[in-house]
């Protein structure tokens, strides 16, 4: 009786998780086409990612209050740590990023995004000697062969000015992953929701500030479609994914979510598609399969690492 009760309960439970983990990949995918949306009305990166973060602000200090409720003070260590955290992960990451996709397309920018775990490995090597196996090589040169393709493709299309685009989005990846690599103590330590929260807000703070340092107050008067596509960008796009892996993960475990996760790619290559036009050839789906192979291939040389170190 007990079994058979619990069981359509897991199972629920299991469902439910993969549709959160499959809506918050595509929601985090649907941030570029929004602002290659936002682009068209003569908006610029300083601008339009004061506007993202001014509207997600209030959203962040909610999920930061909520999560520390009952839990002890942050002590001035602490508050170092997460000043830091938020200008690597979510202020330079994200200024990066949307300086970058002004030159180059949603697609190209979400493969090169999708490195993230490569990146992780190349610094896990770097700073921490860890030793990197044949498979993860493998992965890793399936993985930057795909991205390569892509960008040949679009370098031969759209000119030089890709170049710019392809190496600021590349340090973004490279400023998250360096976030990720010295979030996983703190996020121990505070969990992951209270930590996405404040980092986040530092880097709303940081966002709203260089705008008012870097532009007129002027510059704030923008086509009203700016403003709520900024508003989707902040809520849909940004806070709603954040909260959606999050209890994904609860459900499924970080392996699966992740896993769900490489949905991503190919919903921004629809989308971008769909919505802004962008073309589509053999070359950006062949580059797309190769990224999204190699990310599986470098988390299977994971899980047989884990398998035979035990």
């Amino acid at each position: 009786m007990t079994a058979a009760a619990t069981t359509p309960k897991a199972h629920g439970s299991s469902a439910s998780g993969l549709a959160l983990a499959l809506l918050g990949s595509i929601a985090f995918s649907g941030k570029a086409i929004i602002v290659k949306l936002a682009y068209r009305h003569g908006v610029d990166a300083v601008t339009l990612i004061m506007y993202r973060m001014l509207f997600a602000l209030p959203l962040f200090a909610l999920m930061a209050w909520w999560a520390g409720r009952g839990k002890p003070p942050m002590s001035r260590r602490d508050w170092l740590g997460i000043i830091g955290l938020g200008i690597s992960g979510y202020y330079l990451a994200s200024y990066l990023d949307f300086l970058g996709l002004q030159y180059i397309t949603a697609s190209l920018e979400r493969l090169i995004l999708y490195l993230n775990p490569t990146l992780v490995l190349v610094l896990g090597v770097l700073l921490f000697k860890q030793k990197v196996t044949g498979r993860q090589l493998v992965a890793v040169a399936v993985s930057y062969s795909g991205v390569l393709l892509v960008f040949g493709q679009e370098a031969n299309f759209q000119g030089s000015h890709v170049m710019l685009g392809a190496t600021l989005v590349f340090a973004s990846a490279v400023s998250y992953a360096v976030y990720l690599v010295y979030s996983g103590e703190m996020v121990r330590r505070f969990g992951s929701l209270r930590l996405v929260g404040w980092a986040s807000l530092v880097a709303c703070v940081l966002c709203i500030a260089q705008f008012v340092l870097l532009r007129p107050l002027s510059a704030a008067l923008v086509a009203p479609e700016v403003v709520w596509l900024s508003v989707l960008n902040a809520t849909l796009c940004t806070v709603a994914p954040v909260l959606m892996v999050m209890m994904a993960i609860e459900r499924i475990g970080a392996t699966l979510a992740a896993q769900t996760g490489l949905v991503g790619p190919l919903s921004t290559l629809i989308m971008g598609v769909l919505i802004l036009g962008e073309p589509v050839t053999p070359w950006i789906v062949a580059g797309t399969a190769l990224v999204l192979a190699g990310i599986w291939l470098l988390a299977r040389a994971r899980r047989l690492a884990a398998e035979n170190g035990k």
